[in-house]
């Protein structure tokens, strides 16, 4: 579609929405809007001062000893992301981890993937992460940073990335848009308070996108409901429900060819393996939350949360992996789980239907405070159940033919096999209770202490539903701080943690392939500032070690050549730096830089020490700038500057992807229409058109290589009903 063919479908969807406001209904008067029970949310310039997703209990940002990143509903709408990849470029400590195009995508958080089983939140309730993230219903998302255990129990070392709902208030908005592509994205955003006791928030997306890699277009169609109901003086019950259906072919990536090189000729824009008869990977989610909230008296409050997300996943590709069977890599002289040196790949007939995760969480807690003496205690205890099962069927992986990286690929036959019938394959359930007291003494000290006691029963069977193994553990989980007030504006802090993480399964090529090593527990230090340079600017610092048993491929003696092991130690050491708020009255900014060193040691392998650990570039950052003319404020005007340094794409660090500078920018434009406000929102990703690599991550064992999007706008339009 070209861009007048764009604008005409812009101008169209707009004049359709007329007759929608003819038909509102006159809302309620505003003082039917209820504020929250709980200190969760502070709405305004900084729109969230607080955080759900917090390790440390109750506290403003600069009293929390950890660092935590919180992207606000402005920021999403002025960077207008679509994909989990694209939301966390905001953030310097976050990076792809295996981010697909057309797939469910992962991303890392301090050099350590996200486990996306308990990763990944809602409401603070454990989502399903294997599913598209949809932004509209989303208020705000919190990345917490570091070791989480106390929030969210068993979870991998990084840090947890929470998506807070949007609350019912008074709003209408029809938002209609499209891009440089041609896609087509309406979203509707609809709230009331309906009493003065109970509301709603209705936020629909119906969106056609048109990918910048061939042969990859998609849809997405999604659906949310919030409501709010003040029940009497001193309860609140918070209900949201979400249901999306998305369809799009998923992209392989690139590998090295022979293992050692970085393809010359890589095609951001080449969909590879290609087969007309490939299906869409087809994702179909739910999830919903429940939070009752009461108030005792002013000092104590208690809550009830439910979680339950599911996620369906018909994961059909035509997919791109080594090339055992290409004639360079045959005879066994070239290793066959990369790309042969000549550019030549296999092609597999992948089929995985009916792929179902589910998970179901259910926590009670209570806060309160308290003094005993010259102290004072902010209390939160609580206990918490949660279920994790997925279920699969057979799958179909057939290899159908070989193509070459730089000449069309052919048409190959698929596979004639059919997927086989389902089984349960992983039931993972977690009983836990937490405790962690804020206790100040003196005028300007406060000292954390508290830990969660974890309890694991995992059962992992194979294809046809035959136990291969249980997992039973117990774990205390220990967390404490120190805050220190220099003055009103300065707080410093040490805080240490320790976590647990679910150990990985075998890569297939290994002696024990398919096997799941036991889980992980990993300890963490660090040391922070928190500066509040002025009431609308947070500048923040901190310094952290993350420790953690090391999983890798280790070379043997076996007739694989290679066991999966846990051995040594994978060390992080970074620095984070933060800056978020006003410069001035006309400019915003939200920038962070991350300095990370990732080593393995103590491994016995000698090879892979010693130098930077895979997709874990050593310095990133990320600079957002906003800015309202004074002269016009209608306008407005944005920049964003994203870096990451060279990145290791080998176990042995011989090969690295170059560094990268993309330069995105944008214009946004408010007026009125038949008294009605407009938004005009315009963004540019990737101005100058850079080729990058953007992630050199891996999946079951083997490396991929993924490039970054090339230049694309897009264009949207909010009109207040």
């Amino acid at each position: 579609m070209n861009r007048s063919r764009s604008t005409l479908l812009l101008s169209s969807l707009l004049c359709t929405a007329l007759p929608l406001h003819a038909q509102q209904v006159e809302s309620a008067s505003d003082d039917q809007t209820a504020t929250d029970l709980a200190a969760v949310r502070v709405k305004g310039q900084h729109d969230a001062q607080t955080s759900q997703a917090n390790s440390f209990g109750a506290g403003t940002w600069k009293d929390t000893p950890a660092s935590l990143n919180v992207l606000t509903r402005a920021l999403i709408d002025a960077r207008q992301p679509r994909s989990l990849s694209e939301l966390t470029a905001s953030d310097a400590s976050v990076g792809d981890s295996y981010a697909a195009v057309g797939y469910y995508q992962d991303v890392s958080i301090r050099g350590y993937a996200l486990d996306l089983a308990t990763g990944l939140r809602f409401n603070d309730l454990s989502l399903a992460g294997e599913q598209r993230i949809a932004l509209e219903n989303v208020q705000q998302v919190e990345i917490l940073k570091g070791e989480a255990g106390l929030t969210a129990g068993i979870m991998a070392p990084g840090g947890i990335i929470n998506f807070v709902s949007k609350r019912p208030e008074r709003v209408q908005e029809l938002t209609v848009g499209t891009d440089s592509h041609g896609s087509r994205y309406t979203a509707l955003d609809v709230g009331r308070w309906l009493t003065p006791t109970f509301g709603l928030r209705f936020n629909a997306a119906w969106e056609d996108t048109h990918s910048y890699i061939e042969h990859t277009d998609g849809r997405r169609n999604f659906y949310a409901l919030a409501a709010d109901w003040l029940i009497g003086d001193k309860g609140k019950l918070e209900l949201d429900g979400d249901y999306q259906t998305s369809a799009q072919r998923s992209a392989s990536g690139y590998q090295l060819l022979g293992g050692d090189t970085l393809p010359s000729h890589a095609s951001a824009t080449k969909l590879l393996g290609y087969q007309p008869w490939s299906q869409p990977v087809s994702i179909q989610s739910a999830n919903v939350t429940a939070r009752y909230t009461y108030q005792f008296n002013p000092d104590w409050q208690g809550s009830v949360a439910f979680g339950n997300s599911r996620s369906v996943i018909d994961d059909n590709v035509a997919f791109a992996y080594g090339c055992f069977y290409a004639t360079e890599c045959a005879d066994g002289s070239e290793p066959g789980n990369y790309f042969a040196p000549n550019g030549d790949y296999d092609v597999y007939d992948y089929r995985s239907p009916d792929d179902t995760r589910h998970n179901q969480q259910l926590r009670a807690q209570l806060q309160g405070r308290f003094d005993t003496g010259a102290l004072s205690h902010q209390l939160t205890f609580g206990a918490d159940g949660y279920r994790r099962t997925v279920d699969r069927r057979q799958d179909v992986y057939d290899y159908v033919g070989t193509a070459n990286i730089n000449e069309a690929t052919p048409v190959f036959a698929p596979s004639s096999n059919a997927p086989g019938p389902s089984a349960r394959r992983l039931d993972d359930r977690q009983w836990s209770v937490f405790a962690l007291d804020r206790i100040g003494f003196g005028n300007h000290w406060q000292w954390l202490v508290g830990g969660r006691f974890a309890k694991l029963d995992e059962i992992a069977n194979d294809s046809e539903g035959v136990r291969e193994r249980r997992t039973t553990l117990s774990q205390f989980l220990p967390q404490t701080a120190l805050i220190w007030q220099a003055t009103p504006r300065l707080n410093a802090y040490a805080s240490y943690s320790e976590g647990l993480s679910l150990g990985q399964e075998a890569p297939w090529w290994t002696s024990n392939a398919d096997s799941f090593l036991p889980p992980l527990h990993s300890r963490q230090a660090e040391v922070g500032v928190k500066f509040a340079a002025t009431d609308a600017l947070d500048l923040g610092a901190a310094l952290f070690r993350i420790r953690q048993p090391l999983q890798y491929a280790m070379p043997d003696d076996s007739e694989a050549g290679y066991t999966f092991v846990q051995r040594g130690q994978q060390v992080h050491t970074g620095l984070e730096l933060t800056a978020n708020g006003q410069l001035t009255e006309q400019l915003r900014l939200n920038a962070s830089a991350s300095l990370l060193r990732a080593r393995a040691q103590d491994s016995g392998t000698a090879a892979i020490e010693g130098h930077q650990l895979v997709n874990i570039p050593e310095a990133r950052a990320s600079v957002f700038l906003d800015y309202t003319l004074a002269s016009a404020p209608a306008w407005s005007f944005n920049a964003g500057w994203r870096y990451a340094a060279s990145n290791v794409a080998t176990a042995d660090g011989r090969l690295r992807v170059p560094a990268y500078h993309v330069f995105d920018a944008g214009l946004r434009f408010r007026n009125q229409i038949a008294g009605h406000a407009m938004t005009w929102q315009l963004s540019v990703d990737n101005v100058f058109d850079k080729f990058y690599w953007r992630d050199t991550g891996s999946s079951g064992g083997d490396y991929y290589l993924f490039p970054g999007a090339p230049r694309l706008a897009r264009l949207s339009v909010t009109w207040a009903l």
